[in-house]
């Protein structure tokens, strides 16, 4: 058993996230042509492709702008050549917190993370600080109620790296960052559909924040989540409701 409030806390980023689909397309179009230039564009042979272009169909993204992503980052089609950047640090507490960007000015987005860090109470850190602290994964959050025993059957059977049964009664099952599609697939297919499910950097230890300090710490997240050239924002801070 592990976890603090995991199911709230999940429900709660996702509701977050869905507040702000009017950037979603626009991340997405980044991730599937950064992916294509770096791997190519057959998505059976490119696992980070097959995972962004999954994710773009889960957002309803038409096949056009995906294929036009594509295109662009093959070099078939012009466009921006955008550069992968992570930036680290702490927030509230000390809490950890990584923010991965895809930019074509990196000196502009060093300036926009380093500002929103200082403005909200953060510091950013060097490389590496706080990047040791997190597991490159995929994550399947499944509803309290679920039955344990059957899905842990079906998730190791379908690859899975591991099963955890959190304190209020959610179930989350952990696979290889680039298994994650697979695995997922498989689950559906034996009846386990995950109420959230993403390829994420999660945090080994939780820093727990509530009150005062948990409203601080959701502003620094928001803020950094705002920037135009933020993809995705990691943190070990978990705030109670």
């Amino acid at each position: 058993m592990a976890g603090h409030s995991k199911w709230a806390n999940i429900q709660h980023r996702k509701g977050r996230q869905d507040a702000k689909r009017g950037k979603v397309f626009s991340k997405l179009i980044k991730e599937i042509t950064v992916a294509a230039r770096m791997g190519g564009g057959d998505v059976s042979a490119n696992p980070r492709l097959r995972l962004a272009i999954d994710k773009a169909k889960g957002e309803s993204m038409p096949k056009e702008n995906m294929d036009n992503a594509i295109k662009r980052g093959t070099g078939q089609l012009e466009g921006v050549t955008y550069e992968e950047a992570r930036y680290e640090g702490y927030g509230i507490a000390g809490a950890a917190v990584i923010v991965d960007c895809l930019t074509d000015n990196k000196v502009r987005t060093v300036a926009d993370v380093r500002h929103a860090f200082s403005k909200y109470g953060g510091n950013m850190g060097t490389d590496g600080c706080v990047s040791f602290q997190f597991k490159h994964c995929g994550q399947l959050m499944f509803a309290p109620g679920t039955d344990e025993d059957a899905l842990m059957e079906a998730a190791l059977e379908a690859g899975a790296e591991d099963v955890v049964t959190n304190d209020d009664g959610s179930i989350e099952v952990i696979t290889g960052p680039w298994e994650f599609t697979a695995v997922k697939e498989a689950l559906e297919q034996a009846g386990f559909t995950a109420e959230f499910g993403e390829v994420t950097m999660k945090a080994q230890n939780e820093t727990e924040l509530s009150g005062d300090d948990a409203a601080r710490m959701q502003k620094l997240l928001d803020a950094l989540e705002a920037l135009d050239d933020v993809q995705e924002v990691y943190t070990s801070a978990v705030m109670d409701e």
